[in-house]
């Protein structure tokens, strides 16, 4: 059987093959992996076993596709994660952001589909190949999305690589449209992110360029939009930094929504059918570190969002950080897991965050499985800013890392090393 690297640092597809094991099982488990995540849920889990702890050490390459001509120059940093359904490998590669698919088996080249955007590709935020594409099985060849360097939703046959002409505009949608907000063609948004796709809509997310330091208390809103599937109309938009009228508008105080920027969801999304429900993680608002300008809690940054699938209307959101200013955004789909607490069972939704903590919510209602705590925090001394009294932390899980820091944590290999750890560390606030 095969097996799929994914994520490499380096422009090259890879697949390895383990000596002397034929066949392979059918369904599900016969090696595909359909959406980013492996599935809807984001569990990332595969239960193929022809490779385990004695074997591993036996996998040869099977075959290798180079990336390096699908751009003016090798990509360095390849992120993509390739997806295989019904015999085919599909992935964007290279610096220009094709869209490519491989016979699984042999690594042989099918089609590669690349749109052409000029200033607008070149500008884009979020350039090179990006972290992949999705899959749609239409009952029919099978339609492969994926959103360009430029910020356009593209619709290929799977089986082809040629635009679905149905969908948008010969296959394409300008995501700089209909989006509420008055953006050129050469606006700094994008998404490097694959789309995720349920039932009769394609939901998109927003990424902006990468930065600390923004020029401007502006930018553009990160807004989040479901599109229909079969012809590529807008079907709702949620607006991560509400509106005059909208819900959360008041912890923007000082009218500060009407410029604020980002509140994009930059990372992957998740979606339960069963509940008709999309799950998105939003990043923080303008900018990382400072926040003077948009004082208040400023929601949806820094929230898990639960929307209806076929509307957008929000059902529930929970908030992990409270007026963002260490770039604690949410970085990571969250994970849809069926759990058993105390003899109860609940469809439970777990996020992992930036300052290691999981939280762990009913995905039905947002409430948290076990209580996550408003913790009065110290308050900061930077003119001009803004800060939440409380932050919410979780009692349960524990932490996946250390969340402190002290003075016992210096080293001491000598007396003298540790005096001037000391020194170094006096200059900093530390906890």
């Amino acid at each position: 059987m095969t097996w799929q690297l994914t994520g490499a640092t380096l422009a090259t597809v890879a697949v390895f093959t383990v000596v002397g094991l034929y066949g392979q099982e059918q369904g599900t488990a016969n090696g595909e992996w359909p959406t980013y995540g492996g599935n809807l849920s984001n569990d990332r889990y595969s239960p193929l076993d022809q490779i385990t702890a004695t074997n591993f050490d036996e996998m040869e390459a099977a075959w290798q596709f180079s990336t390096d001509s699908f751009g003016p120059s090798p990509e360095s940093n390849f992120q993509s994660t390739p997806l295989m359904a019904n015999g085919v490998l599909y992935t964007t590669a290279g610096t220009r952001r094709a869209a490519v698919a491989l016979d699984a088996a042999t690594g042989e080249l099918l089609w590669m589909y690349r749109l052409e955007e000029g200033e607008r590709g070149e500008t884009a935020p979020r350039r090179l190949s990006g972290r992949g594409l999705t899959y749609w099985d239409d009952g029919g060849a099978g339609v492969i999305l994926y959103v360009t360097p430029g910020y356009q939703l593209v619709a290929l046959n799977a089986e082809t690589g040629d635009p679905v002409s149905r969908f948008g505009s010969n296959g394409i949608v300008d995501l700089k449209q209909n989006i509420d907000q008055d953006l050129d063609p050469t606006s700094e948004i994008g998404l490097h992110a694959a789309p995720i796709v349920a039932g009769n809509t394609i939901v998109i997310g927003a990424a902006h360029r990468p930065g600390g330091s923004p020029p401007s208390r502006e930018n553009v809103k990160g807004y989040v939009r479901g599109y229909d599937l079969q012809t590529g109309e807008r079907n709702w938009i949620f607006h991560t930094t509400p509106t005059a009228d909208e819900f959360g508008n008041d912890s923007w105080l000082n009218g500060s929504w009407r410029y604020t920027g980002n509140s994009g969801v930059w990372a992957q999304m998740s979606i339960d059918p069963e509940l008709n429900m999309a799950y998105f993680p939003v990043e923080a608002p303008t900018g990382d570190y400072y926040g003077g300008h948009r004082p208040g809690n400023n929601l949806f940054s820094g929230s898990v969002v639960a929307v209806d699938l076929d509307t957008g209307v929000r059902v529930w959101h929970f908030q992990t950080v409270h007026h963002d200013i260490w770039d604690w955004d949410l970085p990571a789909a969250p994970v849809l897991a069926d759990i058993t607490v105390d003899g109860r069972a609940i469809k439970a939704l777990v996020l992992p965050t930036k300052q290691s903590w999981l939280f762990v919510l009913d995905r039905q209602t947002g409430e948290p499985v076990w209580p996550i705590e408003e913790v009065p925090v110290e308050q900061g001394d930077v003119p001009g800013e803004w800060y939440s009294p409380t932050q919410p932390i979780p009692t349960k899980p524990p932490a996946m890392d250390r969340i402190d820091f002290s003075i016992d944590d210096l080293i001491d290999y000598t007396p003298e090393l540790r005096a001037q750890a000391e020194e170094i560390v006096s200059k900093f606030k530390i906890g």
